[in-house]
C-alpha cells in the first residue's frame, strides 16, 4: 500500500464521513471531498457552519472513505487521521469557484463565508471485514 492508492481510492470514492468533536460531544457527518492528492485531502465549508467552528477548536479529526464494492460483503474502508489546516489561498478560492461554480451561488462575493481546508498530516490505512480483528496492525501511510 502507497500514498497514491490512498489518494486514488478517496477520489474514486469521494463521498467522506467526518469526524469532529463538539466539547465532549462527537460529530459524524457526510461530506463530498473536492480532491485529493500529494499535498492532502482538500474539503470546503461555509464559515458560518457547526464543522467549521468545531473544526477550528479542535482540527484533530478522522475521515472514513467507503467502497461497497460487489454489495456481497462489507467493502472496503480508507480511514484517515490527522489535523486539519484552513488555506487561505485566492487561487485554490477561484479553481474551487470554477469546478463547482454552485457554491459561488452559495457564498455569492462574500469570500469571507467559504472556508477551504485540508487534512495534509497524518494516517492512512484500509480496512476490510478480512482484517476486522487485527485492526491496530494493518500498514498505516504516513503523509
Amino acid at each position: 500500500m502507497d500514498q497514491k492508492e490512498v489518494i486514488d481510492f478517496a477520489n474514486a470514492n469521494p463521498i467522506a464521513w467526518i469526524g469532529t468533536v463538539d466539547g465532549d460531544q462527537p460529530r459524524v457527518r457526510g461530506f463530498a471531498m473536492w480532491f485529493a492528492d500529494e499535498t492532502g485531502f482538500y474539503f470546503h465549508t461555509g464559515t458560518t457552519k457547526d464543522i467549521c467552528r468545531q473544526l477550528r477548536a479542535n482540527p484533530k479529526v478522522e475521515l472514513c472513505f467507503y467502497d461497497p464494492g460487489d454489495g456481497q460483503g462489507a467493502g472496503r474502508q480508507l480511514r484517515v487521521e490527522g489535523t486539519v489546516e484552513f488555506l487561505d489561498d485566492p487561487a485554490l478560492r477561484d479553481r474551487l469557484y470554477q469546478e463547482r461554480p454552485w457554491v459561488r451561488t452559495i457564498v455569492g462575493e462574500n469570500d469571507a463565508l467559504l472556508a477551504i481546508f485540508r487534512l495534509a498530516h497524518g494516517a492512512a490505512w484500509f480496512w476490510t471485514m478480512a482484517v476486522n480483528m487485527h485492526e491496530r496492525e494493518q500498514e498505516r501511510v504516513r503523509f
